[in-house]
């Protein structure tokens, strides 16, 4: 799997090229829930947004060797902490990616200079790498859905 750079500009370069009534190749999501969805992952790697661990103790090593592992996130995934019925934030997508940059800033601003851990609700208390691995496979995963990346 060729995943993308976990950067603010790498980001929004795919980003930049998405359009508002771009139709994904999988999955109920818009072009602007997917931006706002990254925002709220970014928001709980910074701490902002809280969710328990979903995640039982004894499945925790095999969920982080995953996560450290080359494998993709599977497409049609559902997860606890984002709903399938969402309420946009922004008016429209260019407001979203705003955000979006504005989160991922506050992100790396909030563990500069520090080993600061933040709770993922499925892969447990992960260190700014452990998040970059996270954000890798994200990001990847979302412009594949969108076909920005091939």
């Amino acid at each position: 799997m060729n995943y993308i750079e976990p950067k603010l500009e790498t980001a929004l370069t795919y980003l930049d090229m998405l359009k508002s009534d771009t139709k994904p190749d999988w999955g109920k999501m818009s072009a602007q829930e997917m931006v706002e969805h990254l925002s709220d992952t970014l928001r709980i790697a910074s701490g902002k947004d809280k969710f328990p661990l979903a995640t039982p103790e004894k499945y925790l090593e095999k969920s982080y060797e995953f996560l450290m592992s080359e494998s993709p996130l599977q497409r049609e995934l559902n997860v606890s902490f984002a709903p399938e019925e969402r309420t946009l934030r922004h008016d429209d997508l260019s407001d979203a990616i705003d955000e979006f940059t504005e989160e991922w800033i506050a992100y790396e601003e909030h563990y500069e200079n520090n080993d600061q851990r933040e709770l993922h609700p499925y892969f447990g208390n992960l260190n700014f790498a452990e998040w970059q691995e996270l954000n890798k496979k994200h990001l990847t995963h979302h412009l594949l859905q969108f076909g920005l990346i091939k």
